[in-house]
């Protein structure tokens, strides 16, 4: 199981706010300590392994929030305690900091809750865990500072209008979920390197592998066929994604597979928007419809995921739409072979 946590480290109490330049280089020691962590021995020596995290600093200190696979709640916020509190120790610069809150905030379940139906993304309910101002204004900067890696569109894609007063999605709301997506696309490259890790080493499909963060918000429907390949070139469809957000100006999904991608990332940007506290404070559904319509050719891979309500059985061969066949999902649409590793002849191996 998967565990979404967050932890506060602080300073001494007589030490002084902690400069801009401070704050670089705590972001920045506390990041280099973290990527070294290959995993985690938790109590009774159960492994807790870390996926991904991120780091915040604000002027009283630092927020780490941190993506960990662990049997248990209580064995993810036990062993993250207790190796922050001897990372801290060891390392030198950072003598005397201790750590505070360590908590889950979310686990798969919530994570997955956070588009709810329709995608439309609902608030995770945790009142234990609320994060201080301080720790929601570092996160929330971070957002900002993010955004300007999102040079496809601008913040018109979001349903911000600059020649309209009283516009609904204030620029700041726009760069703040651009942010939240830039931040999103990180964490889901991460994941999928972890699902073809863990497909390869089971040797299965996603049916019979149960610890997966991106392939199992795919339609449930053809898990069987989502191997270590298909994995692969998911992530190569991610890749060449990330890639074409990052550049000046945009054209629509280039096939079906990046359609989907799309759609995944959307719900990991609402999971970013949420760690922040932003779900009550914006229009996020506004948002996402009005990046639906801006980024999307059309809906169709939407009809993916639908099955007969009555009968449970696919309608997707009734449909007769290009690309929505399984085997046409990482074909091109009006366009030239996407990447070699993504040809029929590979897929079909």
């Amino acid at each position: 199981m998967e565990y979404q946590l967050t932890a506060d480290v602080t300073p001494p109490s007589d030490t002084a706010e902690l400069d801009p330049l401070q704050r670089h280089g705590v972001a920045a020691l506390l990041d280099e300590q973290l990527d070294l962590l290959a995993g985690i021995e938790g109590p009774d020596g159960v492994e807790v392994e870390p996926l991904d995290h991120r780091v915040a600093v604000h002027p009283s200190g630092a927020v780490i929030t941190w993506l960990l696979d662990a049997p248990a709640l209580s064995f993810a916020e036990e062993a993250a305690r207790h190796v922050l509190t001897e990372l801290l120790a060891q390392t030198e610069l950072l003598s005397g900091w201790s750590v505070g809150r360590c908590e889950v905030i979310a686990s798969d379940d919530d994570l997955a809750a956070a588009l709810g139906e329709g995608d439309a993304v609902e608030e995770l309910e945790d009142d234990d865990a609320e994060l201080t101002e301080e720790e929601v204004a570092a996160l929330r900067e971070e957002l900002r500072g993010a955004a300007d890696a999102l040079r496809a569109f601008g913040p018109e894609a979001f349903g911000h209008d600059p020649a309209d007063p009283d516009t609904a999605v204030s620029a700041d709301a726009a760069r703040l979920v651009a942010g939240a997506m830039v931040q999103a696309m990180e964490i889901l490259t991460d994941e999928l390197f972890a699902d073809v890790q863990e497909l390869e080493d089971a040797e299965g499909s996603a049916g019979e592998v149960e610890a997966l963060s991106v392939l199992n918000q795919l339609p449930a429907r053809y898990a069987e066929h989502y191997g270590a390949l298909f994995a692969k070139q998911f992530l190569v469809v991610t890749a060449i994604l990330g890639y074409r957000l990052s550049q000046p100006d945009w054209t629509p999904p280039l096939c079906t597979a990046e359609a989907l991608a799309l759609h995944v990332l959307k719900a990991e940007t609402g999971v970013q928007l949420d760690l922040a506290g932003l779900l009550d404070e914006l229009p996020v559904k506004e948002m996402f419809a009005a990046f639906d319509e801006h980024v999307f050719a059309d809906l169709d891979h939407e009809r993916v995921y639908d099955l007969d309500e009555e009968t449970g059985e696919d309608e997707i061969d009734l449909l007769g739409t290009p690309g929505l066949d399984f085997d046409e999902w990482f074909l091109p649409r009006g366009t030239d072979v996407l990447h070699p590793y993504l040809t029929t002849e590979h897929y079909a191996e």
